[in-house]
């Protein structure tokens, strides 16, 4: 969960209105489902800092511990999941004409660095989780590139991808984000099998249930 839209062309939102968006919604669902594993979506140290001493037990940054200085101290702190994840530009302007020579080395290499910098920061490498950053600071070709090469990810760290109604799927199928279940559900199939570990989704019934027949697939592969 989040309070920030971080969808392409978003302004960014004050630190007291995320606050207050965020902490009244961790502490209620911490209180009804005590049970529940929470990711907390900010780059906001603050909104972290009180979400991680509610029982948060994630915290995914979209800038990879860069836009406030103080996130890694208090991810190490609280030694908690961190999602640090590839993002070229802000949210605002990410959109705007995105270029690489190989996105594929380039987002790596990225998420190699920052990972080695929270590492080193003093955050156990068992509790760091990449993401390569589907449709922030993207083109087309870029979203299917990382996609089609996520098992390279998997040599930095465990891989989060986010790829549920994204603009790509919109592209490719000519539809609009209510439509694009069908597109999601291949690129969730294609994700896992590929090795993300983790998929962020709209239709989390539909996407269980297709990540859970291309996991066995893919362990399929090593055993059968």
């Amino acid at each position: 969960m989040g309070g920030e839209s971080t969808r392409p062309g978003s302004d960014p939102v004050p630190l007291d209105e995320e606050l207050g968006r965020v902490i009244p919604v961790v502490e209620a669902i911490k209180k009804r489902f005590p049970e529940a594993v929470v990711s907390v979506d900010t780059y906001k140290a603050k909104v972290a800092e009180e979400a991680l001493g509610l029982g948060v037990e994630m915290i995914n940054d979209v800038s990879a511990a860069r836009f406030d200085s103080a996130m890694a101290d208090v991810v190490v702190r609280h030694r908690c999941l961190f999602v640090l994840m590839h993002m070229q530009g802000r949210p605002k302007d990410m959109q705007k004409n995105p270029s690489y020579r190989d996105v594929v080395s380039e987002v790596k290499e990225f998420l190699t660095e920052r990972k080695n910098y929270l590492v080193e920061k003093g955050l156990s490498e068992d509790l760091v989780v990449v993401d390569p950053g589907i449709g922030f600071g993207k083109r087309l070709e870029d979203n299917l590139k990382l996609i089609s090469h996520l098992d390279t990810f998997s040599e930095v760290a465990p891989v989060l991808i986010g790829p549920s109604r994204k603009s790509f799927i919109g592209m490719i199928l000519d539809l609009p984000p209510e439509e694009r279940l069908e597109g999601t559900l291949s690129a969730v199939a294609i994700s896992v099998f590929k090795g993300a570990r983790i998929v962020r989704v709209h239709d989390v019934k539909e996407a269980k249930r297709a990540a859970l027949v291309a996991w066995e697939i893919a362990r399929c592969g090593d055993r059968c």
